[in-house]
């Protein structure tokens, strides 16, 4: 699926935080990948997060 940039950066801006406050990363971490907004962007890029967007 096609997602603007607005649902983008509230996808990975919203499993970024869950990553923050200690929830397990869906994917295996990459070596030298340490920060949450990084890794999101990584498990959006793979398609590995399970938020869906209802248009």
């Amino acid at each position: 699926m096609e997602y603007t940039r607005f649902e983008k950066a509230r996808i990975i801006g919203a499993r970024a935080l869950q990553l923050a406050y200690g929830a397990p990363p869906l994917i295996k971490v990459p070596e030298g990948v340490s920060d949450p907004l990084s890794l999101a962007e990584i498990e959006f890029s793979e398609d590995a997060i399970p938020i869906i967007v209802i248009k």
